[in-house]
């Protein structure tokens, strides 16, 4: 039994190729005598032999890009809304490489952009996902704002608490827990993100980067 398997290569062509499907269960097999490494191994998010990856599952969902979008922090919250409105303002977040992307029905279940009035500026469904995934590994100190940004947090903080949110200069259990639970009636993708925030405040926990596969 064999399958097509489409992707993008890092210079934005498609690439396809027929994937027999035991010759990937072959291949797996090879990591079956290094699995017990991951007994007690801290990247373990998943608890389960190699439970460090994980995957989200096209097509994302509408419903899924709208929870992202309502994570956000509003002008109710000042100090995480100008922090995001300063990130998109110097860092330039305009959505438009994930604009291909949405014009092919495999990546997204939506093709209009959802977006969310921050008062001051609007945010779309594009920028998130830009921000979120199309900037390579997340390093720590990034790990921690995105954090802060999708509440997976707590926004009650500081202007102090910023700095050791970027610097990882607390004590992260204690004064940033993770506040994110997947719920049994939670969208299939709005289970998977959740997941992939929570291998993301682990590995701002660790002190190491999120590796992506986009």
């Amino acid at each position: 039994m064999g399958f097509e398997f489409t992707r993008t290569t890092p210079e934005g062509a498609e690439e396809t190729r027929v994937i027999v499907v035991q010759d990937m269960l072959d291949q797996a097999a090879e990591l079956d005598p290094l699995a017990h490494y991951c007994a007690g191994c801290p990247a373990n998010v998943q608890g389960v032999p190699f439970g460090c990856v994980g995957a989200i599952q096209y097509p994302i969902s509408a419903a899924a890009e709208r929870w992202l979008l309502d994570q956000l922090p509003g002008i109710e919250e000042p100090l995480p809304w100008l922090l995001l409105r300063q990130g998109v303002q110097e860092l330039g977040y305009d959505g438009e490489a994930v604009k291909p992307l949405r014009a092919d029905d495999t990546y997204f279940e939506e093709r209009r952009v959802a977006g969310r009035d921050l008062v001051e500026y609007m945010f779309t469904a594009n920028q998130v996902f830009e921000m979120l995934f199309l900037l390579g590994a997340i390093q720590p100190s990034h790990a921690g704002v995105l954090l802060l940004f999708f509440n997976a947090i707590p926004r009650s903080i500081e202007a102090a608490q910023i700095v050791q949110i970027m610097n990882r200069s607390a004590d992260i259990a204690r004064d940033f827990p993770f506040t994110m639970t997947i719920r049994e009636d939670d969208d299939r993708t709005v289970a998977e993100l959740k997941l992939f925030f929570t291998a993301l405040y682990r590995a701002w926990s660790l002190g190491v980067p999120l590796l992506l596969d986009v």
